[in-house]
Parts: structure tokens; sequence; C-alpha cells
């Protein structure tokens, strides 16, 4: 029989490597959250601006250790580090499937992939926010090959900083995000560039609907290109669908569109999940989440269809 970690075991500690937006916020809200927390950023501010935070600064990582780093570096990122031979490891990146290729066969079921889907245009440790995981959905991966206790540990990171759970596999979640992350970026740097085209008189009448439409192109080019270029197919495919929405008449365009947002889920339902694979990935194929862990089950729950 599978023995599971239950609330009653001592926490294990927090290891963040890379300090910046992301890894800084997740530092300083674990140790606002009471859990021991290590961090390492080889930017020397980084690391100064999180030890303000409370964390304790060094090379030595175990328990759960967190990647968060561009995607390009995720592969050395624990290079001239010391990492407990038996920690498991994560990451917040917005690719899953190149990271599992990636870290997958050297670190086998220890590996947890994870995406918090939250963050913001802005980047570095100035911009570290303790609260930016609260009520954000945190899609954290569930392949045949990982281990169901190491998954369960990474959930506890990440309920403790206020998310929510998404169980998915490294697939599923590439697909999903292409459509509702990434070909976003690229559709606010056509409209920004197409905005530019038009002239100043243009831009200067932009109102809320072009902020809001290009807010995230404000990142940083080279993390967007890494992002996009890093899940190619899916954001193909996915932008794909979405020139073919383009070319529709106009007016079912607007009505289809509005129909999506319009019929929003009207609530939510609780419901309580067994601590196995195919019904936490079940619960997040239908749109649930995780908000809770319990001895032998899992809490979360289910959107209520809008009528």
């Amino acid at each position: 029989m599978t023995s599971f970690p239950v609330p009653t075991m001592p926490a294990p500690p927090v290891g963040v490597v890379g300090l910046g937006q992301l890894g800084g916020s997740l530092a300083a809200a674990l140790v606002a959250a009471g859990r021991q927390v290590t961090g390492w950023d080889v930017d020397p501010a980084a690391r100064e601006a999180a030890a303000a935070h409370g964390v304790r600064i060094a090379r030595e990582l175990t328990g759960v250790v967190v990647l968060a780093v561009p995607l390009p570096a995720v592969a050395a990122a624990l290079e001239g580090l010391d990492v407990d031979p038996d920690a498991t490891v994560t990451d917040l990146g917005s690719v899953k499937v190149p990271v599992l290729a990636e870290l997958g066969p050297a670190l086998g079921g220890r590996y947890v992939g994870g995406h918090p889907m939250c963050g913001t245009e802005r980047s570095g440790h100035e911009a570290t926010d303790p609260g930016l995981f609260t009520g954000a959905r945190w899609a954290l991966c569930l392949e045949p090959g990982t281990e169901l206790p190491r998954w369960l540990r990474v959930a506890e990171v990440a309920l403790a900083v206020g998310a929510e759970v998404v169980p998915a596999t490294a697939a599923e979640h590439d697909d999903a995000v292409a459509a509702v992350s990434h070909v976003p970026h690229l559709l606010a740097a056509a409209l920004a560039a197409a905005a530019g085209e038009a002239g100043p008189l243009a831009l200067a009448l932009a109102a809320g609907s072009f902020r809001d439409g290009t807010r995230v192109i404000g990142s940083d080019p080279a993390f967007v290109t890494a992002m996009v270029q890093g899940n190619a197919a899916p954001t193909t495919a996915a932008l794909t669908r979405v020139l073919e929405q383009l070319a529709r008449p106009w007016p079912e365009l607007v009505a289809a569109g509005h129909a999506v947002r319009a019929g929003s889920p009207a609530g939510r339902r609780p419901v309580r999940v067994p601590l196995e694979r195919a019904a936490l990935l079940s619960l997040g194929r239908a749109g649930g989440a995780v908000t809770r862990r319990l001895a032998a089950f899992v809490e979360g729950h289910l959107p209520v269809p809008s009528r």
C-alpha cells in the first residue's frame, strides 16, 4: 500500500533557486506562512532583497527545491549548488513538456512540473510581492512516473501561499496555456505594433481597451519569445483557431465571444477527491482545483455552469 505524507508530518524545508519576481515572491510568501525557506540567486542584489524578507541565503538546498529561473536556464539551474539527492524538484516555468524532457531523465519521479498562473509584466526582485499567489491557479503536473507523495508535497507549497492547485499532465497544460496565455501575448504584440503603424493620434487616443489588450506585451521580450517558442506547436494550433475566428462574419464573431464570457461559471461546488492520479486529473480537466490537503483526500471545487 502506498504511503502518503499527511498534514500532521513536519513540512519539509523549501529551497528557491532564482529570486526574481516569481521566486522572490514565493520565498517571501512561504516565510510569511511559517515555512523554512532557503534561497539562492546569481544576482547579489536579488539575494539581499530576499534576505530582507527573512529568506535564508545559502547554496545547500533540501526538501522541495523550486526552480524559478527563465526557461533557457532551467537545465543548468542546479549547477554549483549542493542539493539533497532525495529532494523533490519542481519549477515555475510557463511551458512544461520541454522542461519535463530536460529534467525528467535525470530526476525521474522526483520532478514535479509546476506553473502558477500569476505574475505581471514586471520582472526582477524589485517586483517581489508576497501576495502574488493568493487566489491564483497553480498547475501541477501528474505524469505516469510522477511520485504522488512528492506531488502532494509540492501541492502543499502552493496551498501554503494561497494558490489553488490544478492537476494536469504536461501536455494538457501546454495545450491549455497556449490558448489562454501564449497566444494572448502574441495578440498583444500584434495589436500594439498595428496601433503604432496607425500613428501618434491613434496612440494618443488609446484608452482602457487598448491598455488592457496590450498590457502583457510590456513583459521582457526575451521572456515572451522563449515562452512562445518553447511551446511552438500548441501555440501555432491555438493561433490558427484564433485566425479562423477572425475570418467569421463580425456579428457572429462578436456574439460567439460574448457568449463565452457571459457563460462564465455561476459558482463553485465543493468536492472531495481521493489521492489517486486519475481522480485528480479528472478534477483538473473538469475545470476544478484543489484547495485543501487532508490525510487520504484533497478538498476542492468544481465549476457550476451558468444557466
